[in-house]
């Protein structure tokens, strides 16, 4: 069978269509998956270009969505033919993180090789069920980008109707926060270095939008469009470049949910905004499986679908990641098998 690997040493030349051992039947506790499609992340990107280091040879991505094709000894939550998409962090079942998931050992394409395969066989909490009535690529969304947005804005930020959210910038996390704070009764502001994208989320809801480029103290335009009185939560996925205008930004009390690391990982805060503002700073990475099987019951309800910006086939990967890596897409960069 076909799968999609990375080999030392790690770039994009080096992402490779390749054929691989099958992996046979599920053994005790185990289903088997045909994999339809996936869709790409910064840290997929970060693995098949070295930034995150692993073994000499990885089976890539981290999302995949799919078919039951089989289900071993003692599985009762799958049948075949069930449409069903990976979990991030497979040992994670519940709760609060716990030292158990302070790292990316069971991560697919990461700790354990990937999705980016034709087919797989995996325990079954390496997977939830996948929305009614989406298609394989819309599922692959959820995983890391989806469920994200979800914690940062339900499970952890107890997202309320009425509040104000910040966005930055128009990648997979961003725009998932957007249509799920929307969909909740939220006031969006929306932060891109592009007009003509600007434009596209004032499309998909966006009630104020802001040219980091042309306004670079966006946070003081933030005060601006909110009386003064700042947002109640901000997706930050900016990191060094971003997080002190998150500061001037947010609501006194109100909450930054740090994820993203797209200008570095090292950062200057001002302790004393911290304090005067009160806010809750909070870095977070994906959710749990039980977060990820309550983010797809409400996404049933909700009418909107992921945004994706650009389909390539699994063969094509590297132009995918190059694709994400230009930063000129709005929402996800998927891959499909078909």
């Amino acid at each position: 069978m076909k799968a999609v690997v990375v080999k030392s040493p790690f770039n994009l030349d080096s992402v490779q269509l390749t054929e691989v051992k099958d992996p046979g039947q599920p053994a005790k506790g185990e289903i088997r998956v045909a994999i339809k499609a996936s869709s790409l992340n910064f840290h997929d990107l970060m693995v098949a270009t070295g930034a995150m280091p692993v073994e000499d040879s990885r089976i890539l991505l981290s999302d995949g969505a799919g078919i039951v094709e089989a289900v071993g000894e003692g599985v009762t939550e799958f049948r075949v033919g069930d449409a069903v998409v990976s979990t991030f962090f497979p040992q994670w079942a519940a709760g609060k993180a716990t030292p158990a998931v302070g790292g990316f050992a069971h991560t697919p394409g990461d700790g354990v090789d990937g999705l980016a395969s034709e087919v797989v066989v995996r325990p079954v909490n390496a997977f939830t069920p996948a929305p009614a009535g989406w298609s394989h690529t819309e599922a692959a969304t959820i995983t890391t980008s989806g469920l994200t947005a979800w914690r940062a804005l339900v499970v952890n930020g107890r997202l309320k109707a009425g509040e104000t959210v910040l966005v930055q910038g128009t990648g997979g996390v961003s725009i998932a926060a957007l249509q799920l704070a929307k969909a909740m009764g939220a006031r969006v502001i929306a932060t891109s270095s592009s007009d003509e994208k600007l434009a596209m989320v004032r499309k998909l809801g966006a009630d104020d939008t802001i040219n980091y480029r042309t306004t670079p103290e966006w946070g003081d335009k933030v005060l601006e469009l909110t009386h003064g009185l700042g947002v109640d939560h901000i997706v930050e996925v900016g990191g060094p470049a971003t997080i002190n205008e998150s500061l001037k930004a947010v609501k006194v009390g109100g909450h930054i949910a740090v994820i993203g690391v797209l200008s570095g990982t090292d950062a200057a805060l001002s302790i004393f905004s911290i304090l005067a503002k009160q806010v809750r700073i909070e870095g977070l990475i994906v959710g749990s499986r039980q977060d990820q099987i309550d983010y797809v019951k409400a996404l049933e309800l909700m009418a909107q679908k992921p945004v994706i910006d650009k389909v390539f086939s699994y063969e094509h990967l590297s132009e995918a990641f190059a694709h994400l890596q230009s930063g000129q897409h709005v929402g996800k960069v998927c891959v499909s098998w078909e």
